[in-house]
């Protein structure tokens, strides 16, 4: 059956995962941690391995095809979440795809170059430490296109605009719903802050939760508070609707270890105690140490005893299979 493109919040949206996705209560984390410790497992939404993109790729690819762009290309890192996602909407959708990464990092078939492989999709590696050059030979690419008769449009890193953020408005909504009918209060959501734009829309639905969002950052980023708050405000814009959010409410974390994309101790050390505890894996680069600073944060009382506390899964699961031997 053909998906077909919705409207929502006056703005074109099309079905791509299976949604709501669960949020449970981890009986074992809680017991062990001392919090009410509930995860949103958005890495069930039914695309690949699952993920927080597909939420994004929901708004990105109906406005692609409601302006008849045939071609999407997008960019990442080697190992992309983000890259491989858009790969597998666009071939459910009938969308011509290229991925554009970083010559960094895990560049063997494995992982989601492995899936990407299997879906036979093109990827094209650029020797740089810098985004500013993939997105150069981005333009230079789309003018090829363009000039032999087909119609690209490009979703830049993570899908981390106002339109892909509404994604994660649309999933603070649903925390609050299903929280409502489980009948327990949104104290605290945690997820990871990557390219921001997970962070952004959470912040902007949790402020009808009145609850509090912290993002943990897992790659080096210059003024990411000020460009998540931006982002956020962008996006309540977009969408129509008022906000008092203000710089404060962005509350970041780092825990970055080696680098991105380089697994740190407390990450896999993370990865094991969520698996031995609950049977869900988490990854190397972003959920791992994402747990991890959740760990560490309670051990310094970041979190109180009785607070009920949403971990946001945003998938990430190939990477376990290019980063780990």
């Amino acid at each position: 059956m053909q998906q077909e493109i919705t409207i929502r919040r006056g703005i074109e949206k099309i079905s791509l995962g299976q949604y709501p996705t669960p949020l449970v209560r981890l009986e074992n984390i809680s017991r062990e941690t001392g919090v009410n410790f509930y995860i949103k497992r958005d890495d069930l939404s039914g695309v690949v391995f699952g993920g927080n993109k597909v939420r994004k790729l929901e708004y990105l690819l109906a406005h692609a095809k409601a302006r008849g762009f045939d071609t999407i290309l997008t960019a990442g890192g080697a190992q992309s979440n983000h890259a491989v996602l858009t790969a597998a909407c666009c071939r459910k959708l009938g969308l011509d795809v290229l991925l554009l990464l970083k010559k960094r990092g895990v560049t063997e078939p494995r992982g989601n170059l492995l899936l990407a492989g299997l879906m036979n999709v093109p990827v094209r590696f650029v020797d740089t430490d810098s985004y500013a050059d993939v997105y150069a030979e981005a333009e230079t690419t789309m003018e090829a296109l363009g000039a032999a008769g087909k119609k690209p449009w490009l979703i830049p890193v993570g899908g981390s605009v106002p339109l892909g953020a509404l994604g994660y408005l649309d999933a603070a909504e649903e925390i609050a719903s299903q929280a409502g009918e489980l009948g327990f209060p949104v104290h605290h959501i945690l997820c990871c802050s990557g390219s921001g734009g997970t962070h952004a829309g959470l912040l902007l639905g949790a402020k009808t939760l009145g609850a509090k969002v912290t993002g943990i950052v897992v790659s080096v980023e210059e003024d990411f508070q000020a460009e998540i708050y931006k982002l956020a405000r962008e996006t309540a814009q977009l969408a129509g609707i008022e906000t008092d959010i203000v710089l404060d409410d962005v509350v970041l974390k780092e825990y970055i270890g080696p680098g991105y994309a380089k697994p740190s101790e407390e990450g896999d050390a993370a990865i094991r105690f969520m698996a031995e505890k609950e049977g869900i894996f988490l990854d190397p680069v972003y959920t791992g140490k994402t747990f991890a600073g959740f760990l560490d944060l309670l051990s310094k009382g970041f979190f109180a005893p009785d607070e009920n506390v949403v971990f946001v899964h945003t998938g990430g699961g190939p990477a376990i299979f290019a980063l780990y031997q």
